[in-house]
């Protein structure tokens, strides 16, 4: 078993130390020596953890002159391709499993400590709840960045910012909580479960699992969709005839 690069370990403190407001938007952070001291590491593991947060679009090195936080939302839904809930999912479904499989070998104590935290506040939280949408996206970052690949990590990262971000994509998200959430708890036990295991291909699996779900839910929560938008414009397809007809 490959033990978590301590980089990663780095990169994820500097990440909560962001989204609690030490460091707010915009603002420098301090200099490699002063965080190497602050975290007892070198200053080319602090380098590294810059590196991986720069690849997920949480700072910006700039030579010369420091490292500055950026908005994690920065980029919004007109910037990002023409894409549908499907094509995303899909894509996430590919990249995801893979990145359980890397994972897998990799978990240390620590990963599957904060991964069962998470899976009690998915299991424990209605469909839509803030905090089970935040545990949701904290465990699939938490896999991705125990697969010690940085660009798996960026990939990944950037498909959930389309996931909240594109607004017809977080709309269909937003539908298949709200009327299935059982099933999230369910499914990342199951995923946490097989990285237990430490067995890649069982891991892979649990997260294709979890991901088929989505996509039979999308299906039929577009489906509903469709059906109310077409019983809408019936009825005032017949409201108009009648008001005419009145006449």
């Amino acid at each position: 078993m490959k033990d978590k690069p301590l980089y990663h370990t780095v990169a994820d403190r500097l990440v909560r130390q962001i989204d609690e407001g030490k460091y707010s938007v915009g603002s420098r952070l301090p200099a490699e020596r002063e965080l190497a001291e602050q975290f007892g590491v070198s200053r080319v593991t602090i380098r590294e953890a810059e590196i991986a947060l720069q690849a997920m679009g949480r700072i910006t090195i700039k030579t010369g002159s420091g490292v500055y936080v950026e908005d994690s939302v920065s980029v919004r839904d007109g910037e990002y391709p023409t894409i549908s809930a499907f094509e995303l999912t899909e894509a996430r479904a590919l990249f995801e499993s893979e990145a359980a499989a890397l994972a897998a070998e990799r978990m240390t104590d620590e990963n599957f400590a904060e991964l069962e935290g998470l899976v009690e506040v998915m299991s424990t939280t209605a469909g839509g709840d803030q905090a089970g949408e935040a545990a949701d996206h904290k465990f699939h970052h938490a896999i991705a960045a125990a697969s010690g690949n940085t660009a798996i990590l960026h990939l990944i990262e950037s498909m959930w910012r389309m996931r909240d971000e594109i607004d017809a994509i977080k709309k269909v998200y937003v539908s298949i909580c709200s009327e299935d959430f059982g099933a999230r708890g369910r499914e990342h036990s199951d995923i946490l479960d097989a990285l237990r295991e430490r067995d890649p291909a069982a891991a892979r699996k649990a997260m294709r699992e979890h991901f088929r779900r989505l996509i039979t839910s999308m299906l039929d929560v577009t489906h509903e969709q469709e059906m109310e938008d077409l019983r809408k414009k019936s009825m005032e397809s017949r409201n108009r005839y009648l008001k005419n007809a009145s006449i």
